[in-house]
């Protein structure tokens, strides 16, 4: 049965990315269902943004129910949980008004705290559930309270509605807004400082449902900050985009350096996550200060890097935590010090791990190069502003960005080193086993996706713009 089920899975993933893939490339659509959600009904609408990240769900579900089948092993726990939270991440994104928007992001949030309480009766487990659980509801917290001001102030809670209404707000109205969703997105994308629950969530979850919270997930939240500064209130002052590239700096940051010193190969990634989602921010601040100073060009072009780190990080990512999945499934551990020697024991797991772990890094020739090169060269673009005061951020994030760049190498020649080359350091490192044909399946699949990615950003970027 639950091999069965995780087909379904896989399967209906399949055609929500193909689904999205047609709404990113222009093909919209609304849908309306009045008496299926309470206050204002079911609504949906597909625009290139929601089309983007629908694929972005679709693409990565695949994968990790692919993987699933070998790594559950038959286990019926956590089934119809899985499924939910795949169907709420699915909604998100094409949610038109504010009860369906707040009703699929909580059922994310539901589902994805069961999924992280599988195995309840670890104590780990239960307090990452826990924290989780604060945060996620603190941040529910902030977006309906800024989407209940907007539908007051508007009049409306369709999400169309609100562009020409916000025009008419006042600037402190307007910035109360703001700065109560982006703090709301932020701490689901884990921002620092909200990131408390992030490592400890995705090393309690099941390996194929860290990779879909990490590379697919808290992307939502960049998605929600995108619709904010871009689209629900209209152009807004510099300061929000400075916000946000200050955000993503500190995140940058922060998330490598912890990572650089982490010892749980699952939260080491849940840290690089921390890292990944600065680089994504610093690129959509960029953005938005482009934006806000009438650049729309150099605007189109930071926005796009953005969205194609998005894309790539959910693909290496996805990749990482999958073969990490592999290596606490075949040598019972995540502590990096209790590994060694693993390459020769798990070449097929080793040889994946090390195609995310460059890409991950931003070497040449793969993906997480492509993405962060073009927010390098967006950032350089600063000179265009006509104001000293942001060239100066855009110094500092440029500087952040590259010392991240420096951790992330680092960090992954160590975490590559440590687990998989050398001699096994214990006797479950000794007796590790390679991971299941279903499960390499799935990582071969990742694998194909960070080798195209980073030979198809000239037919990609001009979509993403």
């Amino acid at each position: 049965m639950a091999t069965s089920f995780h087909i379904l899975v896989a399967l209906g993933g399949l055609a929500a990315g193909l689904l999205g893939f047609t709404g990113w490339m222009g093909g919209g659509w609304t849908l309306d269902v009045p008496w299926l959600v309470p206050l204002s009904g079911l609504s949906l609408r597909m625009d290139p943004l929601g089309g983007f990240f629908l694929f972005l769900v679709g693409a990565a579900t695949v994968p990790s129910s692919i993987y699933a089948i070998g790594y559950a092993q038959g286990t019926r726990r956590g089934l119809g949980a899985y499924a939910l939270f795949v169907l709420a991440m699915a909604v998100v994104p094409l949610a038109a008004n504010v009860p369906t928007f707040l009703l699929a992001w909580e059922l994310m949030a539901l589902a994805s705290y069961a999924l992280v309480l599988t195995d309840d009766g670890d104590p780990a487990a239960v307090r990452a559930a826990w924290i989780y659980a604060v945060m996620t509801h603190a941040g529910l917290a902030c977006l309906l309270s800024g989407m209940l001001l907007m539908t007051a102030w508007t009049g409306s809670l369709t999400f169309a509605d609100w562009p020409a209404a916000a025009t008419t707000l006042s600037a402190p109205a307007r910035n109360l807004v703001f700065v109560l969703l982006a703090l709301g997105f932020a701490s689901k994308a884990g921002v620092i400082p909200l990131h408390v629950w992030l490592p400890a969530a995705h090393p309690a979850a099941p390996s194929h449902v860290s990779a879909l919270m990490s590379g697919v997930m808290i992307k939502l939240g960049v998605m929600g900050i995108l619709r904010v500064g871009l689209e629900w209130l209209g152009v807004g002052p510099p300061w929000w985009g400075v916000g946000v590239l200050l955000a993503g700096t500190l995140s940058a940051l922060g998330g490598g350096l912890y990572a650089a010193v982490e010892g749980d190969l699952k939260r080491l990634l849940a840290f690089s996550s921390i890292d990944n989602i600065g680089i994504i921010l610093i690129a959509a601040g960029a953005g938005l200060v482009f934006h806000s100073t009438g650049l729309e060009t150099l605007a189109i072009f930071a926005l796009a890097a953005a969205l194609y780190h998005i894309l790539n990080h959910a693909a290496f990512k996805a990749l990482l935590f999958l073969g990490a999945g592999a290596v606490v499934h075949g040598a019972g551990t995540r502590d990096l010090e209790a590994m060694g020697g693993l390459i020769k024991r798990m070449p097929w797991t080793s040889a994946a791990f090390l195609v995310g772990a460059l890409a991950i890094a931003a070497l040449p020739p793969l993906n997480g190069f492509v993405s962060e090169w073009l927010t390098f060269q967006a950032l350089l673009q600063n000179g265009r502003i006509p104001r000293p005061e942001l060239n100066l951020i855009f110094v500092l994030a440029l500087a952040g960005l590259a010392l991240t760049g420096g951790l992330a190498v680092a960090c992954f020649v160590r975490a590559f080193g440590i687990a998989f080359l050398a001699l096994p350091r214990t006797e479950a490192a000794a007796g590790a086993q390679e991971a299941g044909p279903t499960m390499r399946a799935a990582m071969a699949l990742l694998v194909v996706a960070c080798a195209t990615l980073a030979l198809a950003p000239t037919l990609l970027l001009p979509r993403l713009g």
